[in-house]
């Protein structure tokens, strides 16, 4: 069922920018350096597919090498798979795909298992086990980790290792995504892309392809403090909402309960502590010293992340502070166990040995993104989606610690599954209809984050959701008729953080409940008729459009 909502109108359905001066072809294009890009990239290679994959700085500088904690998957005996998906459920309140959850609890053991054969190490006891911990909402010890609190920078290096040992491998880095290439019956056909003088082509170009992944990650820039790298600007979500693609779930942005509190005014990357800490023991305080989630969730600081963010911003409303305090002063070795963690606090000037954390909630994981099904293909033909950037149904309403990067694992997998078996041969792309809107002055960037995090983030009501959309379709107005900035990388991405956060706050005023991380202050409790996953297009004409779908029900039809 379609929604009349209010919306942003007047988005650009094409990104204006110089044509392509230069080109280069393989059979896959994977758009994304981090555990979705380069397991597919791995598992196309199997099949004996050329991968060019394209990435925005450098191979190592997404969101992967920052995860903390691990990855989840069932190993100890007294552990099920069922039990996995039960947490997951759980955690996701209502909104996951059974079929989906069920791929990722079985066959996750495998894909850590081939993860380690492609080198990555992990902690393992004096017998040479695997260690396992637990994270909030788990009930089970299944949380495998590397270096401690370092487990995304060795995952990254494992597979950055392989994927630099592969001929079949072009890297083309320092490279920023436009838009989608695609043949006369609409089949993705590419992707145009700049480069910034970093490689032997410089400027506009593209890659033809026979397919095309997107694995650009998060979007956690849309807001003014996110845990997520300067790089994950929403481009992936923002060129697939252009092509026509469908977007789901975007209202459930997970934030993070505790990342390092760095002041007023911080803006940007701010430092992630693990909740890691808190499966080994470490509480939540107010100023008073007392623990304040007791009582508040039968796991306490080992709740769902939504419920803890909740309790902490409770917390921070109730005492007009900016912040909560994280005593880890309990852990043994706690120097030698966190040893990232530990630094990075140094560096602030806190002994987490010695001081309460100063921590408050950030924007950290996009729940939704581009509908997938279970082989990861969009709405899109020949367009696949992997890890962050993608919905494949996994994570629901809210996202259970340590599934993130287990996702990426699965699903690549899946999608190299499916490359092998049915990819077309290549045909030449068509020109795509002009642009017809503008590019966002690049000074309007801070009002789009500014926006986001005062009206659309952790805490959100109607009234302020009206006042974001007046804000963004505001912005959205001053692009028609091609007015704006000129064409760069800043007006680019400028461009795609406005797209997104119009797409994110149509569907966020739209679902009048709170559920999961989607926390509305005017409408306190979960209703059953918003059961429902909202799907976010935009039409010819730029403007965002909704529509309601059951559980269950599929959006990706057979290419």
């Amino acid at each position: 069922m379609t929604l009349t909502t209010p919306a942003v109108t007047g988005l650009p359905t094409r990104l204006a920018a110089p044509a392509p001066g230069w080109e280069l072809s393989a059979d896959v294009c994977v758009v994304g350096s981090g555990v979705a890009g380069l397991c597919v990239a791995l598992h196309a290679r199997a099949a004996g597919l050329s991968v060019a994959v394209v990435t925005k700085v450098r191979v190592d500088d997404g969101s992967t090498r920052w995860a903390q904690g691990g990855i989840a998957a069932v190993l100890d005996p007294a552990d099920t798979a069922e039990a996995h998906a039960r947490d997951t459920e759980v955690a996701g309140v209502g909104l996951c795909e059974p079929a989906a959850v069920q791929a990722l609890v079985t066959e996750g053991p495998e894909r850590l298992h081939q993860l380690i054969a492609w080198g990555a190490a992990f902690d393992r006891d004096p017998g040479g086990r695997l260690l396992l911990t637990r994270e909030g909402g788990h009930s089970a010890d299944r949380i495998v980790h590397a270096g401690g609190d370092a487990t995304g920078s060795e995952v990254q290096r494992a597979l950055h290792a392989a994927v630099l040992a592969d001929p079949g491998v072009t890297l083309v880095e320092h490279a920023m995504v436009l838009d989608l290439l695609t043949d006369a019956t609409g089949r993705a056909a590419g992707v145009t892309l700049h480069v910034l003088g970093e490689g032997t082509e410089d400027g506009v170009g593209a890659v033809r392809a026979r397919a095309v992944v997107l694995a650009t990650g998060g979007m956690g820039q849309v807001y003014a403090a996110t845990t997520n790298p300067s790089v994950s600007t929403g481009d992936g979500v923002a060129l697939g909402l252009r092509a026509g693609a469908v977007a789901t779930d975007l209202e459930f942005v997970q934030f993070h309960p505790t990342s390092l509190y760095l002041g007023p005014g911080a803006r940007g990357q701010q430092p992630l502590v693990s909740e890691a800490l808190r499966g080994e023991g470490a509480v939540l305080r107010d100023g008073a010293g007392e623990r304040f989630m007791v009582g508040a969730h039968p796991l306490a600081e080992l709740a769902p992340r939504d419920v803890v963010a909740k309790g902490i911003t409770r917390v921070q409303l109730r005492d007009g502070v900016d912040h909560v305090w994280l005593d880890a002063r309990g852990i043994p070795g706690l120097a030698e166990r966190f040893p990232t963690i530990v630094a990075r606090c140094r560096q602030a000037g806190i002994d987490p040995v010695t001081d309460l954390v100063p921590v408050t909630p950030a924007a950290h994981y996009a729940s939704g993104g581009l509908a997938t099904d279970l082989a990861g293909r969009t709405t899109v033909p020949g367009l696949y989606a992997c890890g962050e950037v993608a919905c494949t149904g996994v994570h629901g309403a809210n996202r259970l610690a340590s599934n993130s990067l287990l996702e990426g694992l699965v699903f690549a997998a899946r999608i190299g599954a499916d490359l092998a078996r049915s990819l077309p041969p290549q045909v030449p792309a068509v020109e795509g209809a002009p642009a017809a809107g503008g590019l966002l002055d690049p000074a309007g960037r801070r009002t789009v984050t500014d926006t986001m995090s005062g009206r659309v983030a952790a805490l959100r009501s109607g009234t302020g959701m009206a006042e974001a959309t007046g804000v963004l379709a505001s912005l959205a107005a001053s692009l028609a008729g091609g007015a704006g900035a000129a064409p760069g990388v800043e007006s680019w991405e400028a461009t795609g953080l406005l797209t997104v956060a119009s797409a994110l706050t149509a569907a966020a005023a739209a679902r009048e409940e709170t559920r999961g991380c989607h926390w509305r202050e005017d409408h306190p409790g979960s209703e059953q008729e918003w059961r429902v996953h909202l799907d976010v297009r935009l039409d010819a004409d730029g403007r965002v459009r909704l529509a309601r779908r059951p559980v269950g029900e599929p959006v990706v039809q057979p290419w």
